[in-house]
């Protein structure tokens, strides 16, 4: 049965090896024992139930929670050549009624289905004329009545146990922390499943959080233009009136933003979700509603205009980023507004009072989580159960530290503002106070005879709604909601009042900018190259096009930039691509070699007059700056062209470089080691630790390497 999982894995799926734990769980369930799977965004959970539903005998069936996944996933399967299907609302009655023979029949390898429909009694009798390989539940966290997914039909999943005992089960999520997944057991009764907890660092990720007062937008259209232009991304918004306004204003800025909330017109939302999965470069803007089970692994940016409830909704929404494993970011603005108006929700609610106090804390680790000055990776894991030994170098606090400042004095100005003007007031107000703003309002109450008033005239209006936040987020202040978001003291500052406890504060953060992670993560500055990742692109989504499905069912990113770099030739060397099954590469490999062939051919000929122009001047006398100045072309450009010469045989290699023959005979040797038929060389360059620069190898290539 091990034997049989690796042949589906490399020759169905097309992956050479499991990754993380995948090869222990499924060795689980095909052995006919429960797991529930706790395995990050794109860490490929999906695998860990098709692949066992493949290798034991009958149909799996899949409970999942969303329209949109079953399909995505239904679709990706049948292009493999899988027998899959879904039951769901969508399906007409004659469609529903072959599904269910065929699934008798044993014709099905897979079926989804929704928790609601698993619920009915006319479909357990259906089951129980089926012959099941196994059941696997989906999104499992939906279980909590403490998340924020809660769906109550997954609570009655329980009677997968006690209507199939024998049935192995497996319940996989990406997002829970310890109190969730001891739940997740208690209610679908597998108290005597294997654990399977994989990390839940997404290294490919770079967390941003920035403090905003009124330009969020303006800093959002910043970002996606310089940073993300070209690239798929979602936006999520607290409100359906600002997912509106934000989606107008991003497409007046010329960008494509279409809105998603729950309020729009179901034949609307469905329109523009099937457009962000068809299309490249959709920004789609959302609340919340969207993206659960949104299977789109090359959205390479989620951002926040509002603050997250928790952690737990932080996670999975950042976590629909990169789910290809390419770099990938997650952006967020927050201001002081966002803390005031969700306690404001919080508070009004109807919920029960248990429940409320929780929300709360959640609100309150959240809040904690963007002030914090350390490492945000390890702050985030940590909160999921999980030690990072060291920082992660890929989040904002790592790569522009933030400052900090002994905020003392300041801070006891701001509370004795509350203080002295009887706690009564909100932010605006106080600030009005401390900075000595003239009007009728302070005058009426009197307070501009008060000691505080003009106080803090030191700091602007700015500031000081940055400190009230602050101050707010580490609970030294309190939000009335009854009284209308006037601002309360809290008993934890009174330290700080008598001038016994120093506080510490960040100051305004700075945006955090280049890792070189997240920026083009496919293509670099070479034009060559990003004419045919362009190229590729265009190849799959014509044929996406022609099958009616979402361009990344036919390859996804990480696929086309490793067919970019490899160029393949042939249909041996196009298997060897991750993510090439047997059936992928029946279908797709000849459009896809034939582009490459055209690029190739392409690039002799236009190469061929810059190449002889470069020639030319370095025959002349000129240096490679002053050839790469007068031509304003890159340095590595001109090493390119004249590594060309040398595979022509119209330079020699020392010509060129100057170079010791004992250094060639090395370069040689690791350049015959490591070469695959590929003749990339980042393989070489790791190889020798980097101790010779590219252009040197690439000139010992020409010399060394047949062409």
């Amino acid at each position: 049965m091990e034997d049989t999982a690796l042949d589906y894995l490399q020759h169905t799926f097309g992956y050479s090896e499991f990754r993380l734990q995948q090869g222990e769980i499924i060795k689980t369930l095909i052995k006919g024992d429960d797991a529930v799977v706790l395995m990050p965004t794109g860490g490929g959970k999906s695998l860990c139930y098709q692949i066992p539903s493949l290798c034991r005998s009958g149909t799996g069936i899949i409970i999942s929670p969303l329209i949109a996944l079953m399909h995505d996933q239904v679709i990706a399967l049948q292009q493999l050549g899988i027998n899959a299907a879904f039951l769901n609302s969508t399906l007409d009655a004659e469609t529903t009624q072959k599904t269910e023979t065929d699934l008798v029949n044993g014709d099905l390898d897979m079926l989804y289905v929704a928790p609601e429909r698993l619920n009915t009694n006319g479909f357990i009798e259906l089951l129980k004329q089926t012959r099941i390989s196994l059941f696997a539940i989906d999104e499992a966290h939906c279980v909590s009545q403490w998340g924020h997914d809660f769906r109550p039909d997954y609570i009655r999943l329980s009677l997968l146990h006690e209507q199939f005992p024998e049935i192995p089960r497996i319940a996989l999520t990406a997002t829970a922390d310890q109190a969730t997944r001891k739940e997740i057991k208690q209610r679908l009764q597998l108290e005597h499943a294997r654990d399977f907890i994989s990390s839940f660092d997404r290294p490919n990720i770079c967390y941003r959080i920035t403090e905003s007062q009124s330009n969020a937008r303006s800093a959002l259209l910043r970002f996606i233009q310089n940073e993300h232009e070209n690239d798929s991304g979602i936006v999520y918004c607290l409100s359906r009136k600002k997912v509106e306004n934000t989606a107008a204003w991003l497409t007046d800025k010329g960008l494509t933003a279409l809105p998603y909330h729950a309020g729009l017109p179901p034949a609307e939302r469905q329109a523009n979700q099937q457009r962000f999965l068809n299309e490249d470069a959709i920004i789609i803007v959302a609340t919340i509603a969207f993206g659960m089970g949104i299977d789109k692994p090359d959205v390479r940016f989620v951002a926040h205009l509002n603050l997250p409830k928790s952690m737990e909704a932080y996670y999975q929404e950042t976590g629909r980023a990169g789910r290809d494993g390419q770099p990938a970011d997650a952006w967020m603005a927050y201001g002081l507004q966002d803390v005031i108006t969700l306690r404001q929700m919080m508070a009004s609610s109807s919920a029960a009072e248990q429940y409320k106090r929780v929300e709360q804390q959640k609100l309150e680790t959240m809040l904690g989580f963007t002030e914090i000055t350390t490492c945000r990776r390890q702050s985030l894991l940590e909160y999921f159960g999980e030690k990072l030994d060291h920082a992660c170098g890929n989040c904002d606090n790592c790569l522009s530290p933030a400052d900090t400042w002994d905020a003392t004095l300041a801070a006891q100005k701001a509370l004795s503002c509350v203080h002295r003007t009887g706690q009564r007031f909100g932010v605006n107000y106080l600030v009005d106070v401390l900075t000595g703003k003239a009007n009728e309002r302070i005058k009426q109450f009197g307070h501009d005879s008060l000691n505080i008033y003009g106080l803090g005239k030191e700091l602007d209006a700015r500031q000081w709604r940055t400190i009230y936040r602050q101050l707010i987020s580490r609970n030294l202040l309190a939000v009335d909601i009854e009284g209308h978001g006037s601002l309360l003291l809290a008993e934890q500052c009174r330290p700080i009042l008598r001038g016994d406890q120093t506080l510490l504060l960040r100051k305004e953060s700075k945006t955090a900018r280049a890792s070189g992670k997240g920026r083009k993560p496919f293509v670099n500055d070479d034009s060559e190259n990003y004419a045919l990742w362009q190229a590729l692109r265009d190849c799959r989504k014509r044929l996406a096009d022609e099958n009616n499905v979402p361009p990344f069912v036919i390859f996804h990113d990480a696929t086309l930039s490793e067919m970019m770099q490899r160029q393949p030739q042939d249909h041996v060397q196009f298997l060897r691509l991750s993510g090439v099954g047997e059936t992928k590469l029946k279908k797709y490999a000849d459009a896809f070699l034939k582009v490459i062939q055209q690029h190739q051919e392409g690039i002799k000929t236009s190469n061929s007059e810059t190449v002889n122009e470069t020639l030319m001047l370095f025959r002349s006398g000129q240096d490679i700056d002053t050839i790469a100045n007068t031509r304003k072309i890159k340095p590595t450009t001109v090493y390119a062209h004249l590594a060309n010469c040398i595979e022509q045989g119209e330079l020699n290699l020392e010509e060129v470089i100057d170079i010791k023959p004992r250094d060639i005979s090395i370069i040689h040797e690791t350049l015959l080691s490591v070469d695959d038929g590929s003749r990339k060389l980042k393989p070489v360059y790791d190889a020798l630790d980097g101790m010779f620069d590219y252009h040197v190898l690439r000139c010992v290539q020409a010399a060394t390497l047949p062409a």
